[in-house]
């Protein structure tokens, strides 16, 4: 399961930078640049934490990369997912695992904001 949340998250950054490179809203743009700017080390830092405590990680999962053009949408999903499954993905006393994954969905959550709000 942990996979899976890793590569969630890398199909977002690279949906999140498509969109990115097709809005016509400056604000999109540049909520859209935070996020695929701040997706990946957060989710380097779930991922090698993980590895560090636990071994490598099986990347092995029925979750494929397809495009999603509404970036709302796309992040609600992503917080909703996360928020559902985390504890399938990395184990309660992580502690410290899930205090990146709370940054994760914190950086869904802001950029939802700006998408919604600022735009």
């Amino acid at each position: 399961m942990i996979g899976e949340l890793i590569l969630r998250c890398f199909h977002a950054r690279t949906n999140a930078h498509v969109i990115h490179l097709g809005v016509r809203s400056y604000a999109k743009h540049v909520a859209l640049n935070e996020f695929y700017d701040g997706i990946i080390p957060l989710t380097d830092a779930v991922a090698e934490g993980y590895q560090g405590e636990h071994g490598l990680i099986d990347f092995t999962t029925k979750v494929r990369y397809a495009l999603e053009t509404d970036p709302v949408k796309m992040l609600t999903e992503l917080k909703e997912w996360i928020e559902k499954n985390r504890y399938d993905a990395v184990e309660a006393e992580d502690t410290f695992l899930h205090n990146e994954i709370d940054g994760i969905v914190q950086l869904c959550a802001t950029t939802l904001y700006k998408l919604k709000f600022l735009s």
